[in-house]
């Protein structure tokens, strides 16, 4: 039996549709599109980890999710400016509705997410007041560079300090922070 929940390449979708599975097919075709389109509904947040990662409840109802914000990324809670990110975002959203707009699941099953509270991008927010680097990726600059730059040439939070280490090379040299 098939697990239901299961998202099929485009060649086993071909392959059901063709052994005459089609309604199945149809189905797991409009997962996959709900998937990369994303899911938006209202929260309150009720826990900041961290400068990147949150909990909220949706106000629908339903489980608690873990959410990392997307296209940035913060210091590590053990890394400098890392207690400072995350009690900027717990000043900014802790308990407050706020809007989620989830992208795709990150390796560690969280949601990564958009972020709006009372018509404002939370994560431009972050990166702006020098609390997170643009997350960047490959080639890209990431989403928030302008709000970097900016961020940089006006010295704010972790960018008064010219050689800060970004987060990725500062899990690679130390790994996990340990748990409090």
């Amino acid at each position: 039996m098939r697990d239901p929940g299961r998202l099929y390449s485009p060649f086993a979708l071909c392959v059901l549709l063709c052994a005459g599975v089609s309604g199945r097919a149809e189905a797991l075709t409009a997962n996959r599109a709900d998937e990369r389109d994303g899911v938006a509904y209202e929260a309150r947040v009720t826990r900041v980890f961290d400068g990147d990662t949150l909990w909220v409840k949706p106000l629908e109802g339903g489980r608690y999710r873990k959410l990392r914000l997307d296209g940035l990324d913060a210091p590590e809670i053990c890394q400098t400016g890392g207690l400072v990110a995350r009690d900027a975002l717990a000043a900014r959203v802790l308990q407050q509705v706020v809007t989620v707009n989830e992208r795709q699941r990150d390796h560690y099953g969280r949601a990564l997410v958009h972020l709006t509270h009372q018509g404002e991008d939370v994560g431009a927010w972050l990166v702006v007041r020098g609390h997170a680097w643009a997350y960047r990726w490959r080639y890209s600059e990431g989403a928030y560079a302008g709000q970097e730059g900016q961020a940089r040439a006006q010295h704010k939070g972790v960018f008064v300090d010219r050689d800060v280490e970004v987060p990725r090379d500062f899990r690679r040299r130390h790994g996990p922070c340990p748990l409090p």
